[in-house]
């Protein structure tokens, strides 16, 4: 009987307890009434949760007809309903404009957007979906205040040049630091090389001292965090591919002298060459050389989360073939991201990243008398073929005495090279939950780089190669390696719903490695160069044919930071970090790195609560000190020494009619001179920065307004600074230099109705560079940009910004004698190297860029513009397009040349090398305008397509870097042939960029 009885109590129980449950569903759309994928329903107070479908539907069973349901998705503004007993709940989820509750990543930790304290800029992850970019430096572009961003070469794989606030370094690297998924991964274009834009999740810009101090001694040039995708929850594996393919060609071309005219330019020159007469003109170089680049990109990946795991597979190749011959770029990347949590206590997982690119370029940053590719498409005379008819294997050199080189025998040398490297990141890590609010994760990474860089000239088709070297090859291969370890305790909480605190403190080490082989050889036979491979075909190697190199560095790191907020209105943050470089002599080698910042959100006070336009107001204010040891050397405070090779094959005391007497060298090397010298008080850079800002959202999310100032000094610069002879230079640390600069961005939603939207993102900055103090020398010059005579155009001395071009001021061309007119600046009645000056400045006034998005229904258009204002450059190329001063073929601005006594025109005469100094006439403004991306693109939603299991297809057409308004003259006002801070803005033979079209395709499945 109690049996019985008690199966029926069990029986009403659970009869009960199923009464209570109450089952409810409902799709989930956006504002334009597509469905939204992946948004979390949560019954609130519980874990109890389900996720959208493609379609956007869900269903739960929830505790009582009295729950509430959470609705959650990063992008969208959390909605909350209240169940009231209804069995469907349908919602529309809201963009989130201003996503003041969004996660922002910061060192070592996130926040709250509406939390931050600091100067950190984020690019929308909208904005990677559907700009074609190689390389994810391209994703800032235009984007963010602050940053500059320029393609500064059409190379392929040559990346971009990235400057977070100006240059604060001289002999260092003013790139910032890459950290992806929390470990550093080095500095450059080259540090990101081998990831994927397509795998990006997300991307912060770390731009004051009080954000990015935290990493230290390698963060004086700001930091880019970027984050990674993972796996989102969804009904089954959520299946991505992209793919486009697009044409590149080269934005303008040049108008040359054909041979008559080349004939008559040629007469007037004395030692010019004699051109005979029949001769005719035979090639048209620029239709030759330059071709239709084309730019193919895949990228596959399939992702899925549950409550206990979460994984991200990805896999992707890129392949860039250039405009010019035998210049390419190729990637095949993978990527994958798990996380477990095996316990409710622990919670493991690992990011691998391998990829495996190849690249090769050719000769720029040089004239064609040197092999330069891009000028001896305008130097090589029009009469010149290909090949040499009498030498079917030899490219064409009769130049009549010129020391010209045409460009496609400059290209084949080069044309076998290539740099090809394998990189893979492994990252492990494991997350300690000791209680909510106190946790401990502990990373190791390894970041290892295979590098094999080969070269191979042919003994036959270049006259470099038959006459000078006989053939050359060269192989070198590196091993790179480098350990993280990251130790991390995080401890936060929060009491009386308004007082949240959190703390974080721990270790971070590096360690790394890196090792070389290299060989070399010359001499190579000119009937069996093609059977015999690489080095094995050489018969000289010089004294020395091969060599080894290695290195070993390491960095030990301690860091906390703290930070406070009073019920999200009064905000906190302090951070610190000591870094241990043995870069560094004993005794000098430790470095502290501290800042802070404060915040107050004026809408969280209650004498805001009736100005319902703002929705969010704050102002805040940051200090800190960031290092840079990028310039330091590996074993940079060590005297080092060079060592002596002998030739082992050479008899010392030969007496051929005394063999007693007869004395070989032993061949053994000795030690050398002094290749430096030590110098046991090197330290790293240190820049100190303030800022103060202020981030303002208005109506809505409508308008969102942020503004941010600062000042930023940078002591104890690290430099080459020369000795007298015979000392080699120190490196020191030897001067001081200061930026100023202002930002504004803004971001408005201008028309928001169910159908159409049209949003703007603007952007502006400026920067004012100061070189204040050296020590040791007071004035440098750099940048020698012309082949026929030596002179610099750029000066730097303190007083004066980094890269002023510094020369001549020219006034025109004198109509009696036809030569430059230069100004006698010091009024001593002659014309000498007093009279040079500070004739320009590389340096812009501000850079801006907006982009205007525009959507009706399906369709989307997004035009991205950038500027510059402001900078000259200085045009060397046209040193060789309208010097007339060889052999070299010009452009047709030369027919305009002065040729008789009473002519006005702005070309002198010919053949006057005082014509070429370096002066105003080769500066030029390098302002612009460029509409640098439009993309057209429509979303397809059909239900014949959701049978087949596509939730969408997404095809667009992009035009890249189509549209320039610039007065330059050159082939893009964004070129330069250098990065360095001290030589920017200059224009000498450098790889053109490139406009492409794009044709591609986003599916999700």
């Amino acid at each position: 009987m109690r049996k019985y009885l008690t199966m029926v109590v069990l029986l009403l129980m659970s009869m009960a307890v199923y009464a209570q449950q109450h089952s409810v569903k409902g799709t989930v759309v956006d504002q334009n009434g597509y469905p939204v994928i992946g948004m979390t329903v949560v019954e609130k107070g519980t874990q109890n949760g389900a996720t959208t479908d493609i379609d956007g539907n869900w269903q739960l069973s929830v505790s009582s007809g009295n729950a509430t349901l959470e609705f959650a998705a990063l992008g969208y503004v959390t909605v909350t309903e209240n169940v009231n007993n209804r069995a469907v709940i349908n919602v529309t989820a809201q963009d989130d404009a201003i996503m003041l509750d969004a996660v922002v990543a910061i060192g070592y930790g996130t926040v709250r957007k509406k939390d931050l304290t600091t100067a950190v800029s984020t690019v929308s992850n909208e904005d990677m979906k559907l700009r074609p970019v190689t390389e994810a430096s391209g994703f800032i572009q235009g984007k963010v205040a602050g940053v500059t961003v320029q393609q500064t070469s059409g190379q392929p794989g040559s990346g971009m040049t990235i400057r977070v606030r100006g240059a604060s370094s001289i002999a260092s690297s003013n790139d910032p630091l890459y950290v992806v998924d929390g470990v550093p991964v080095g500095t450059g274009s080259y540090a990101i090389a081998y990831l994927s834009p397509q795998d990006i999740e997300s991307m912060q810009i770390l731009k004051d001292a009080s954000s990015a101090a935290i990493y230290g001694s390698r963060a004086a040039n700001g930091v880019v965090l970027i984050t990674t995708k993972s796996g989102k929850k969804s009904k089954g594996p959520q299946v991505n591919f992209s793919a486009y393919v697009g044409l590149q060609n080269v934005k303008r071309s040049y108008e040359v002298l054909n041979v008559d005219q080349y004939r008559e330019l040629m007469s007037e020159i004395k030692g010019a060459p004699v051109v005979p007469e029949g001769v005719t003109d035979q090639t048209d170089w620029f239709a030759e050389t330059y071709k239709t680049g084309v730019n193919q990109n895949y990228q596959l990946s399939v992702s899925n989360a549950t409550d206990k795991m979460k994984y991200y597979v990805g896999v992707g190749y890129s392949d860039e073939d250039g405009v010019l011959a035998s210049t390419y770029n190729k990637r095949l990347n993978t990527k994958m991201n798990v996380e477990t949590e095996l316990y409710k206590w622990l919670t493991v997982g690992t990011n691998l990243a391998y990829s495996h690119y190849k690249s090769n370029g050719m000769i720029s940053g040089t004239g064609s008398g040197r092999a330069g590719v891009v000028l001896s498409v305008i130097n090589t005379p029009t009469y010149a073929k290909v090949w040499d008819e009498n030498n079917p294997k030899h490219y064409w050199t009769q130049f009549y005495g010129a020391n010209v080189s045409t460009p496609a025998e400059n290209l084949a040398r080069t044309e076998n090279n290539y740099t090809q490297t394998d990189r893979l990141l492994l990252t492990g890590y494991a997350q300690i939950n000791f209680t909510k609010d106190l946790y401990f994760k502990s990373t190791v990474s390894m970041d290892r780089r295979w590098v094999h860089s080969y070269s191979f000239l042919d003994p036959v088709s270049t006259s470099y190669g038959r006459d000078t070297i006989h053939g050359s090859a060269s192989s070198e291969r590196s091993d790179d390696m480098r350990m993280v370890y990251d130790n991390i305790l995080t401890y936060h909480h929060t009491w009386d719903a308004k007082h949240n605190f959190e703390v974080m403190a721990g270790t971070s080490a590096t360690t790394s490695r890196w090792e070389n082989l290299w060989g070399e050889r010359t001499y190579f036979s000119e009937e069996n160069y093609e059977a015999i491979f690489g080095l094995n075909g050489g018969n000289k190697a010089g004294i020395r044919g091969n060599s080894q190199g290695l290195s070993k560095w390491a960095i030990m790191s301690y860091l906390a930071r703290a930070s406070y907020n009073y019920d999200s209105k009064y905000y906190l943050t302090v951070n610190f970090r000591a870094d241990g470089s043995s870069k560094l002599a004993p005794g000098n080698r430790w470095g502290y790195f501290p800042s802070a910042s404060v915040a107050w959100r004026i809408s969280g006070e209650d004498f805001m609560k009736d100005i319902t336009w703002i929705d969010d107001l704050k102002i805040r204010a940051g200090w800190g000190q960031q290092g840079n040891q990028s310039g330091l050397g590996d074993y940079a405070w060590v005297q080092q020494y060079g060592t002596n090779y002998y030739d082992w094959t050479v008899c010392a005391e030969c007496n051929k009619n005394d063999p007693e007497k007869v004395k070989w060298p032993t061949a053994t090397p000795t030690v050398g001179g002094r290749t430096n010298i030590g110098n046991k008080e090197l330290t790293w850079e240190t820049t100190t920065q303030t800022n103060v800002g202020i981030d303002w959202s208005m109506f809505n999310g409508r308008l969102n307004v942020t503004m941010d100032g600062y000042y930023k000094y940078t002591k104890d610069l690290l430099m080459y600074v020369p000795l007298p002879d015979p000392n080699p230079d120190i490196y020191r640390n030897e001067g001081e230099m200061s930026n100023w600069g202002l930002e504004l961005a803004v971001n408005s939603v201008n028309f928001d109705r169910k159908d159409f939207t049209w949003t703007t993102d603007f952007n502006i900055s400026m920067n004012r560079n100061r070189l204040e103090k050296l020590t040791f020398k007071q004035v440098y010059y750099y940048s020698q940009t012309s082949e026929l005579f030596s002179d610099y155009c750029v000066r730097m001395t303190p007083g004066e910004s980094l890269s002023k071009f510094w020369g001549y001021t020219a006034l025109g061309v004198d109509p009696e004698t036809g030569m430059i007119i230069y100004e006698d600046y010091n009024n001593d009645g002659k014309i000498s190297n007093a009279d040079k000056h500070y004739i320009g400045n590389a340096n812009p006034l501000f850079t801006a860029g907006m982009t205007n998005t525009l959507t009706w229904k399906g369709l989307s258009l997004s035009i991205l513009m950038t500027s510059s204002v402001g900078n000259d450059i200085y045009n060397a190329s046209k040193i060789d397009m309208v010097g007339m001063m060889d052999g070299k073929n010009q452009i047709t601005d030369v027919l305009r040349r002065w040729r008789i006594p009473g002519q006005i025109t702005d070309i002198p005469k010919s053949g006057e090398v005082e014509n070429l100094k370096t002066s105003t006439r080769w500066l030029e403004d390098g302002s612009y305008l460029k509409i640098k991306n439009i993309t057209l693109s429509y979303n397809i939603t059909h239900p014949a397509l959701k049978k087949a299991n596509i939730a969408r297809i997404q095809p667009y057409v992009t035009l890249d870097n189509m549209i320039t308004f610039t007065k330059y003259s050159g082939y893009d006002p964004e070129m330069s042939q250098y990065s360095s801070a001290t030589n920017m803005g200059i224009d000498w033979g450098t790889y053109p960029c490139v406009r492409s079209v794009v044709f591609g395709v986003n599916v999700d499945f």
